[in-house]
């Protein structure tokens, strides 16, 4: 049961509902894909969780984030699908408006993973594991 047109009463009110709606609207505003670059291996667990920070602070920007490497591990195995893995990762890339480099360390596929980005001519910011920008 949503907002109508009609108070409790049955009369014509029309203001709850272009309240309502207004509401929406402010919350489904445009919010650009950008895609979530850091590491992953050495220390999955840790990595995984910066990675979450790193897609918060993206929302927080108002952006939307994606980040593979938290979801590949839950159905592919890192180290037989590797190649598969990155493939996929670079596809999803291209489906992005940013890429965002999180730390100072940039592993193999992080550097794939940029060059890709800049051979499309996408915009790719840096920031550190404190979320200051480069």
């Amino acid at each position: 049961m949503g907002i109508g047109y009609r108070n409790s009463e049955g009369y014509w009110d029309p203001v709850p509902f272009a309240a309502a709606a207004n509401v929406d609207r402010e919350a489904k505003k445009y919010r650009p894909l950008v895609y979530i670059c850091s590491p992953y291996r050495g220390d999955p667990e840790r990595n995984a969780e910066r990675a979450r920070r790193y897609s918060r602070f993206a929302v927080d920007q108002g952006m939307i984030p994606l980040a593979p490497h938290l979801l590949h591990p839950q159905y592919m195995k890192e180290e037989k699908e590797r190649d598969l893995i990155l493939f996929m990762d670079l596809v999803l890339l291209g489906k992005c408006s940013e890429v965002w480099v999180f730390g100072s360390e940039i592993t193999d596929g992080m550097k794939q993973e940029i060059g890709k980005a800049k051979k499309r001519r996408m915009t790719v910011r840096y920031f550190t594991e404190d979320l200051k920008e480069a």
